[in-house]
């Protein structure tokens, strides 16, 4: 998970519960390129709580997505999110080199990590001098379980991929942030600027200040309650319900008795994730602005609801805004599926950080 300078390109490869998505970009001077992407869909069940437990299923996803992509590729940047990591600043005294760093910080992870230590994969990553400690280093401390990195690491061979690099989602988000700067209304030092990451399961919410995430919180909401929503109200299938939502052909009851209910729950869900952060910082800092990405973030009228119900001005997030497209890139359509490749673009950014 180190954050180490390449120059080697990667691949980025979201690996979530509904899909995986792979995005390649390239340097176009100082902007970047989208080369290329794909989406396939993910086995029902493959992944639960971002854990995969369907290792062949999930690697199989990945080779389609990875052949629709005709990316040359071999390298993978993948993420590992939500309460399988654990992300903590701590303090250890400053002037160390990096051997004696790993000394402090593997003393203190009995502490921090509740699980055996042979059984966690970790990195860190020096921050600066402590603001609360003159005499201490402030440390940036990531850790999971080894099997969630093994697990995915033998995904990609099932697709004939390499695991290069093993990031964090939240650490994907603030990279793809930076894409999209030239829709960020306030460009002032205090920039805040919330973005909710709406997947299948879970809602990530994060906030940002000037660029940096300074909060993020995970909530139990996501695109598969309109699923369930189109099963229950129309009794189809899963798998149809699944269907007809990203292709259409519902009645026209739908617009009113499903869509707009679910529209109006992404709403409350936001708005309550902005109260938890309200509630948990101790200084006055106010959002100015909101994005959402995700499947969800492309539902007609959310973005704009969203806006009415918080007071604030929202957009959907488009990290292809700033991006040069090729003409592969456009000819796969990807402006409309660009709000949930976000992830995908922050991983694909690894290749020049």
């Amino acid at each position: 998970m180190a954050r180490k300078p390449r120059t080697k390109p990667v691949l980025g490869l979201d690996i979530s519960t509904s899909s995986v998505k792979v995005v390649e970009l390239a340097k176009a001077g100082s902007s970047y390129r989208a080369q290329t992407y794909a989406v396939e869909p993910m086995p029902d069940n493959a992944i639960v709580d971002k854990v995969i437990v369907n290792i062949e299923g999930v690697g199989e996803a990945v080779r389609r997505a990875y052949k629709r992509s005709r990316s040359r590729l071999k390298d993978a940047a993948i993420a590992i999110g939500g309460a399988t990591v654990i992300t903590k600043t701590v303090q250890i005294p400053k002037g160390l080199n990096a051997r004696e760093q790993t000394e402090q910080i593997e003393l203190m992870l009995p502490r921090i990590i509740p699980f055996a230590l042979e059984e966690v994969s970790y990195d860190f990553e020096e921050i600066g001098p402590s603001a609360s400690d003159e005499n201490s280093t402030d440390i940036l401390l990531v850790a999971t379980r080894r099997d969630n990195v093994e697990h995915r690491q033998a995904v990609l061979e099932v697709a004939g991929l390499k695991a290069a690099i093993v990031d964090c989602e939240v650490f994907a988000l603030e990279n793809a942030y930076k894409l999209l700067d030239d829709a960020v209304n306030d460009k002032d030092e205090d920039n805040v600027v919330a973005l909710v990451d709406f997947g299948s399961a879970t809602t990530s919410f994060s906030v940002f200040e000037n660029g940096r995430i300074i909060y993020t919180r995970d909530q139990a909401f996501g695109g598969r309650q309109l699923t369930d929503a189109i099963m229950q109200r129309y009794n189809l299938s899963y798998e149809d319900a699944g269907r007809a939502k990203r292709r259409g052909g519902l009645p026209e009851s739908y617009h009113e008795e499903v869509l707009v209910p679910f529209i109006n729950d992404m709403a409350q869900q936001v708005n309550r994730a902005l109260q938890f952060f309200y509630a948990a910082t101790t200084e006055h800092t106010k959002v100015k602005q909101v994005f959402i990405c995700g499947g969800c973030a492309s539902i007609p009228e959310a973005a704009e609801h969203i806006g009415e119900r918080l007071d604030l001005p929202t957009r959907v997030a488009n990290p292809f805004t700033s991006l040069k497209l090729t003409g592969r890139a456009q000819a796969q359509g990807i402006e409309q599926d660009a709000p949930g490749l976000m992830v995908a673009c922050g991983l694909a950014m690894r290749s020049f950080s």
